[in-house]
């Protein structure tokens, strides 16, 4: 490793990420640096290799070809420090870090929890609630849940439950639906960020989709519900996010028609990874807990 005296670590990481990244800006914001100082990395650090490696272009920075075999050795390298660290990081067998989206934790997850503990109480749970895909090499997160088409790179993602949509209201709108056309005369709660629509589901129930009197429309999915709940309108909701407040009574589902999205409820871990025990038993049990959510109620 005598190579290694000859240029700074930190000329290394900085000539890695310009490279893998193509500009200074964005290896500065990789970096947690300014662009000024990546500039100063990656000129001294050709000065000790005592060739160029980059070609200065208007539109980014482009290796020279002579240095693309080192870059790609560097980009390894740096990955295979990357997982050496988040090794290091995960030596607790008895915590498990579950990454999934705060409607997914507050609406679903944390009312069961005490089941999990009651089957394994040798295993201590962390839940870190947030809509970003976790890092699973570097951020200590063993495994995630999250709602999409599947197709996330860099993890394996096993289908766990297909979303369905339906509408919910409070028991006293409900008394007023007869038939799935009756929604219409509701107001509805929009959740402004949602990946489908209404017309999902009037397909579904043979209506011509057309226009809602919309009262509300909030940028999450947990405020539409909480509004549903308070009998302002009629949601457009899925299993795990209605079937806590389903279960109280809080809301009704008036009419056994569910509409498929194309989207679903996925367990993700790390690409190529060999799930340990922890992971397992938590999939096993999750996928225990979701499969009672597949009929209307």
């Amino acid at each position: 490793m005598k190579n290694l005296n000859l240029v700074h670590l930190n000329g290394l990481r900085a000539l890695e990420a310009v490279a893998r990244l193509g500009s200074l800006q964005a290896a500065a914001a990789e970096l947690g640096v300014s662009v000024g100082a990546v500039s100063q990395q990656v000129i001294k650090a050709e000065a000790q290799l005592g060739q160029p490696v980059f070609h200065r272009l208007p539109k980014g920075m482009v290796p020279v070809d002579a240095a693309r075999p080192m870059l790609a050795r560097l980009s390894e390298g740096f990955q295979s420090l990357s997982e050496a660290v988040g090794i290091g990081r995960r030596r607790d067998e008895t915590l498990l870090t579950i990454s999934v989206a705060p409607v997914f934790a507050a609406r679903f997850l944390v009312h069961r929890l005490d089941r999990f503990s009651a089957l394994h109480p040798d295993i201590r749970l962390r839940i870190d609630a947030t809509t970003a895909m976790a890092d699973f090499v570097t951020d200590g997160v063993d495994l995630g849940i999250r709602v999409g088409a599947g197709k996330w790179p860099g993890v394996d993602a096993q289908l766990l439950l297909p979303q369905l949509v339906f509408p919910v209201c409070a028991p006293a709108l409900a008394e007023k639906l007869r038939e799935p056309k009756d929604v219409l005369q509701l107001p509805a709660i929009i959740d402004g960020p949602s990946m489908f629509s209404w017309d999902v589901w009037f397909r579904a129930a043979g209506i011509e989709p057309r226009p809602m009197a919309v009262r509300h429309v909030f940028n999450e999915a947990s405020l539409c519900l909480d509004a549903t709940m308070a009998g302002e309108g009629v949601m457009l909701a899925w299993q795990t996010l209605a079937a806590y407040a389903l279960d109280q009574g809080k809301l009704v589902e008036p009419f056994s028609i569910r509409a498929a999205t194309g989207f679903g409820h996925y367990f993700v871990t790390r690409a190529g990874s060999r799930p340990p025990a922890k992971v397992k038993a938590f999939h096993t049990w999750l996928k225990a807990e979701l499969a009672a959510l597949e009929e209307p109620r």
